[in-house]
């Protein structure tokens, strides 16, 4: 194969956990309806089997395509299916771990074509994440580039289902392979879901949801709590690039300041604290200037009691005066900040993230919907266990109630956390593509948030 050590291993075989599914024939297919060997034709796989009853679900639409395609014997268009989603295969940790950047074909036998095969499974019917075996994902023409003559001469896919299906690997099969992989697999922007074995009710999934806004943008499995990503190794890799979590100890913790609001700028929560008071105070709505001038008297009274002496257990204790010029810093930091929240509410109304006559209380939801995102990602890192994710997602899910009062204020919320993040307010891609997804998941009837109350 094009990288790891090829398909021979020093044992002799494939370790428990590392095959297939057992297979025990189609449920659905009456004995000896499953064809001996493949028939003639340009795919080299065999001939599909009875389909299902109707009761069958598909996990997930890619199965449900690939079966279609297969029961009308549409091989090309099978094809097409693979060639736009990630095919993952089950690799030793430790080999990953050892060997950065390489994959490791993992054999088997197969009755089915009385031969040795390699497994590929398409997202929806991968297993429960587990301590040993992970998966690393590649595309159907990096299978194709990658294989070499001492690999295995059958490719298996989503064996022991009714999606599944069998292709030779010779140099002319492979060369087919490449010419149906899309230009860009599984782009972002999408809503997707996991119909069977995905939560779409409770609060599992509600706390699921509340990252579904992360999903979408991805275009990532919203309610799948056993998510394997992109694989192990690229899951890693997008944990240090991101957020520099290298460890199973630095995940934990990032997870517990983010379900904690401890990540959230406390900056920006003084500012939106100081409008929340007024409100209170006045029973309406605050002027941008009342609201600048409150908060940098705000700014100023403070820098003024620290410079106060103070009683404590040990005794008096000196103030530590501020600087008057950092204090003056500081004061028209904040001025700017306000005015850039305000811009972005403004803009907000305008396109139907924020209601008329509404303002946004606090941006813990920029925490809250990146925790339910940081539980599975730390679980496709194999940081934390499948029990660690759902205790996250559930409190994700308990302390995003206790602070907003609907998905839309949820949103809008995340979403200028986004942007004062990462936008500097030029309404760029990172606020369309966050405008787009809350557009997606306020109006597609498939949404988490349109079928799953938010108290």
């Amino acid at each position: 194969m094009g990288t790891g050590t090829g398909w021979g291993n020093s044992d002799g075989g494939v370790p428990d956990g590392f095959g297939p599914p057992e297979y025990h024939g189609n449920p659905f297919a009456p004995p000896g309806s499953r064809p001996a060997g493949p028939p003639p034709g340009p795919y080299g796989t065999p001939a599909p089997p009875v389909p299902p009853p109707a009761r069958w679900q598909a996990p997930s639409p890619v199965e449900r395509q690939l079966y279609e395609a297969k029961t009308r014997g549409d091989w090309s268009g099978y094809f097409d299916v693979l060639g736009r989603n990630w095919l993952y295969t089950a690799q030793r940790r430790a080999f990953l771990d050892a060997h950065p950047g390489e994959v490791q074909f993992l054999p088997h036998f197969s009755p089915q074509v009385g031969g040795v095969c390699l497994t590929v499974l398409t997202e929806g019917v991968l297993p429960a994440p587990v301590a040993d075996p992970v998966y690393s994902s590649a595309s159907l023409s990096w299978y194709a580039d990658a294989w070499d003559p001492t690999d295995p001469p059958w490719l298996a896919v989503n064996p022991g289902t009714p999606s599944e299906a069998y292709f030779l690997t010779t140099p002319e099969h492979r060369a087919r392979w490449k010419r149906h992989t899309a230009a860009e697999i599984r782009p972002g922007l999408r809503l997707r879901a996991l119909h069977v074995g995905g939560a779409l009710h409770g609060t599992v999934a509600h706390g699921l949801a509340c990252g579904a806004l992360l999903s979408v943008n991805n275009g990532e499995l919203w309610n799948a709590l056993g998510y394997h990503g992109r694989g192990y190794r690229r899951e890693r890799t997008r944990l240090q690039e991101w957020w520099d979590i290298t460890t199973p100890e630095e995940w934990r913790d990032t997870l517990e300041r983010l379900l904690s609001a401890e990540m959230v700028s406390p900056v920006w929560e003084f500012a939106l604290r100081v409008r929340r008071g007024l409100a209170l105070d006045f029973g309406g709505a605050v002027e941008l200037d009342h609201w600048r001038t409150v908060a940098e008297r705000v700014v100023r009274r403070n820098a003024e009691r620290a410079a106060e002496p103070r009683i404590t257990p040990e005794g008096v204790t000196p103030g530590t005066p501020a600087d008057e010029g950092e204090v003056s810093a500081q004061a028209a930091g904040v001025r700017r900040l306000i005015g850039r929240i305000a811009r972005y509410e403004a803009r907000f109304r305008a396109d139907g993230l924020l209601e008329d006559g509404r303002f946004i209380r606090t941006l813990e939801a920029w925490d809250y919907g990146r925790a339910s995102g940081m539980a599975r990602w730390g679980l496709a890192a194999r940081f934390g266990t499948l029990a660690e994710t759902e205790a996250a997602v559930v409190r994700a899910s308990s302390v995003a109630r206790a602070n907003y009062r609907s998905w839309e204020e949820f949103s809008a919320a995340y979403i200028l956390g986004r942007c004062l993040h990462f936008d500097e307010e030029e309404f760029g891609d990172w606020y369309e593509n966050a405008l787009a997804c809350h557009r997606i998941l306020t109006t597609d009837p498939a949404s988490p948030w349109l079928n799953i109350p938010w108290k």
